[in-house]
């Protein structure tokens, strides 16, 4: 008989499985007061976790709240570890993953998009904003700028397809993200 132990009966941990990336909105309610934007952008900064979207603003005057809402990318430990890091910031109320919740989030991005273009540009420019229900805020002679409102896949769609036709520059407000149901965060 051979003294071998099988590979499942060893004591040191098999080459750990390369966990999927995954993105996640986080809702997080703070005290809106100096400094706590700061806390929460260091948090991630500090342990080299990456924000692709923020947003910030207050939402209850009276209590003075702000609702800061944070889209990152991660390994589900790594989500989990944002979180729960988050939670300890004293001045950090609430953290809710709107990714994970009951009721599914309802997603929402702004962009402005300038494109330059004349003649069948233009007219195609014009097309495909009627496509994608983007209003025209501010048009010239050589010029278009669109205001698209819908959720980050719709707006990088619009910005692919205005690409060939003369986008110029873009600015995104970022997600903005609210669970469904009757419930408060």
């Amino acid at each position: 008989m051979s003294n071998a132990t099988p590979a499942s009966a060893s004591h040191y941990p098999a080459q750990t499985v390369k966990e999927k990336i995954e993105r996640h909105t986080l809702s997080v309610l703070v005290d809106n007061e100096p400094g706590v934007l700061a806390r929460v952008i260091g948090l991630f900064s500090g342990r080299g976790y990456n924000i692709d979207s923020l947003t910030v603003s207050e939402t209850e005057h009276e209590r003075h709240l702000s609702r800061i809402t944070i889209v990152t990318s991660g390994t589900p430990m790594v989500i989990e570890q944002i979180r729960h890091q988050l939670e300890r910031l004293v001045q950090i109320r609430r953290v809710v993953d709107l990714t994970e919740s009951v009721a599914p989030a309802i997603e929402r991005e702004l962009a402005m998009v300038k494109v330059r273009g004349r003649g069948e540009n233009r007219v195609e420019a014009l097309r495909l904003a009627d496509a994608f229900r983007a209003r025209v805020i501010d048009a010239g002679t050589e010029s278009f700028i669109f205001e698209i409102t819908g959720a980050s896949e719709k707006i990088e769609q619009f910005i692919s397809l205005m690409l060939p036709l003369g986008l110029v520059e873009v600015s995104r407000t970022g997600v903005v993200a609210i669970a469904r149901g009757a419930e408060a965060m």
